[in-house]
């Protein structure tokens, strides 16, 4: 489990980095190696099994920042999304998702599930009772995103958590559009966060990744899928993932205080029929974001 003492801007700088043992450098060197010497039996170092010293080490950097025991980094962020899904429906198992969901996550479901005998159901709204009612006897996990991209509607993580642990359900969000700087969904109970680390992670507009955290257990059911699916990411793209998210939580805090500025002022003009974003108060979900982030984001 992460350290809670230590600010995110502490981990964002320095928990997480390879050290150069060598030559003493300031900065993770890169590994860019596809061979490496066996150090024992047990270790096998490969990047298609997401353990090179760079892919390990930018893992514990965003385990620290989710506060879960361990992170895993993905070439993409629907990388991320289909490899943790897949680790854990098998043919004949049910998944509910919420009904506002990010564009490729749905496409993802309602293409190529129904191919592999998974079970699927959108729930008809957000309320507790719309999650009761999709949830079967075969329900295996429940996926939620909030803020959803693109419409920004906010879900109760704390009513989700709760619903699944009673019933032995596995719960899963996408937190890209919060970011760890906003929101800790494992602060309300959620087992698993996927990231989208292209975005408020990468920051730069030149890594494509995607990002995972959760226990241990849970993990060793995502790598096995993982290793298997091949969805890892180069070591110079994770080298540059360490790079961008040494300034994350200045850049989202940022984002956050523009993009609010900038709802408030498309809110109060009269040419804007309406504004979606869970920092203003007259978004239906206003309560809610307030009560369970940090901040609203830089997306609206």
């Amino acid at each position: 489990m992460a350290d809670r003492k230590l600010g995110l801007n502490t981990i964002c700088t320095h928990v997480g980095e390879v050290e150069d043992t060598q030559f003493k450098g300031a900065i993770s060197p890169i590994y860019m190696s596809t061979s490496y010497a066996y150090e024992d039996v047990e270790v096998k170092r490969y990047p298609r099994y997401f353990n090179t010293p760079n892919q390990e080490m930018l893992g514990k950097k965003i385990a620290a920042l989710e506060s879960t025991e361990v992170g895993m980094i993905f070439g993409s962020g629907m990388a991320a999304v289909s490899t943790t899904l897949l680790a854990f429906l098998n043919a004949g198992d049910h998944i509910v998702l919420q009904k506002t969901l990010y564009g490729g996550t749905f496409n993802l479901v309602e293409e190529e599930f129904s191919k592999m005998g998974i079970e699927y159901t959108f729930t008809s709204g957000l309320e507790q009772a719309d999650f009761e009612a999709a949830i079967q006897d075969n329900t295996k996990v429940i996926y939620i995103e909030t803020p959803s991209n693109p419409l920004m509607t906010v879900t109760n993580m704390q009513m989700v958590a709760d619903l699944a642990k009673a019933k032995g359900i596995v719960t899963m969000i996408d937190n890209t559009f919060a970011s760890p700087v906003n929101q800790n969904p494992a602060d309300f109970g959620i087992d698993i966060m996927i990231h989208s680390a292209t975005k408020y992670m990468g920051g730069h507009s030149d890594i494509l990744a995607g990002a995972v955290a959760c226990s241990e257990a849970h993990m060793d059911k995502i790598w096995n899928k993982a290793k298997n699916l091949g969805g890892s990411l180069s070591d110079f793209s994770v080298w540059m993932l360490e790079r961008s998210l040494k300034t994350l939580v200045l850049r989202v805090k940022q984002q956050n205080k523009n993009a609010k500025k900038l709802a408030k002022w498309l809110d109060q003009n009269g040419h804007v029929k309406a504004v979606y974003y869970p920092g203003l108060k007259t978004h239906p979900d206003h309560a809610l974001a307030k009560k369970q982030m940090r901040g609203y984001g830089g997306m609206l």
